[in-house]
């Protein structure tokens, strides 16, 4: 095979990637946009498409909407926070999935690989026996804070902030705030406290308001610039720290500053959601197999197919068992599991 050849070989591949990366891209952003109107049209009170559409622009000061009382209660107070809150946790947890996949290079990694979920139901679960559910977020976040403060004094303590290091301090202290949350269940929660306590730490978009979604909204838009801006550095860091220091990196540094991103952020979505499996660690390699792996695309596909996942989990869970409510953990679960098995059996074989 001539050089020539070979060049064109290449070039045809590049050629190839990049039309499935934007037929990607469109289906996804096109996915998401009709996913936020039809999962709103979902449920008991059947409310159509249009007036979906039609009470939206209303609230933004375009046109007249065609609902009048319950039932535009029902799509503005109820199900559009509950929709767009369940898009925004999607899309942050698949962000943050990718992000703490390349930093650590592992491929089991999600977003909770540090202890963040432990800590945050350490706070979670004491606010709700104590009743104060009202601050239930923000005890949350200052626990998934603290337990990602405790990993990296751990790891530094053992040596360095090594992607194994790091790992097992994650470890270690999930394996100990987990059992922290044991204890307090134990000896106090009883009655209401424990059926709102097994509901958050099975992950539950229920009772959402508008301020949920700012607080995931919010934190979502704040820190994924950063994250975006980083997609260079992520690249190099898949190549290994040695490498990532050769192309200029700061290893360490830019490590930790990656690793607190990832951990706001999961704390801020945590505190609304509870703890939701799979998101975070399914999506980003399913964007891989089909775009590959450079962190400029896979991080924005894998945040807009988040999003759409995590929706359509949601509608599952609020409608499947009508008037009963599934935990949104379960239903992730049921579908990730299985999907992340296909996933590794693919890339076996491939490999």
């Amino acid at each position: 095979m001539s050089v020539q050849t070979a060049r064109l070989g290449v070039r045809s591949e590049l050629r190839l990637r990049a039309l499935r990366t934007e037929a990607t891209a469109a289906v996804l952003v096109a996915g998401l946009l009709l996913s936020i109107v039809l999962a709103t049209t979902i449920g008991p009170a059947g409310i159509s498409a249009g007036d979906v559409i039609a009470t939206l622009l209303s609230h933004v000061g375009i046109g007249a909407g065609t609902l009048t009382g319950l039932r535009e209660s029902i799509v503005w107070e109820l199900r559009l926070p509950r929709v767009l809150a369940a898009a925004a946790v999607g899309a942050g947890l698949a962000m943050c999935g990718a992000v703490m996949q390349a930093l650590v290079r592992n491929p089991l990694a999600d977003p909770y690989l540090l202890g963040l979920s432990s800590g945050a139901s350490v706070g979670a679960v004491v606010v709700l026996v104590l009743g104060v559910a009202i601050v239930l977020p923000v005890a949350a976040f200052l626990g998934a804070l603290l337990a990602l403060a405790a990993t990296l004094g751990l790891a530094r303590a053992a040596g360095s902030l090594s992607p194994a290091t790091t790992i097992l301090a994650g470890i270690a202290v999930s394996a100990v705030f987990a059992a922290l949350t044991s204890l307090v269940i134990f000896w106090s929660a009883t009655g209401d406290s424990y059926r709102e306590i097994l509901s958050w730490l099975l992950g539950s978009l229920s009772g959402i308001t508008w301020e949920s979604v700012v607080i995931a909204g919010g934190a979502l838009l704040v820190v994924a610039v950063p994250i975006l801006l980083s997609a260079r550095t992520l690249d190099a860091f898949v190549l290994g720290d040695v490498a990532a220091a050769a192309l200029g990196v700061r290893v360490g540094r830019t490590r930790v500053l990656l690793l607190m991103l990832t951990a706001v952020l999961t704390g801020a979505l945590v505190s609304v959601s509870g703890a939701i499996g799979f998101v975070g660690l399914i999506l980003p390699h399913a964007i891989r197999m089909v775009t590959g792996g450079l962190h400029r695309t896979l991080l924005p596909l894998s945040a807009l197919a988040g999003a759409v996942f995590l929706m359509w989990a949601d509608t599952l869970a609020r409608t499947v068992f009508d008037p009963r409510e599934l935990p949104v953990g379960i239903v992730t679960a049921i579908v990730g599991a299985p999907v992340f098995a296909l996933i590794m059996i693919r890339r076996g074989r491939a490999s």
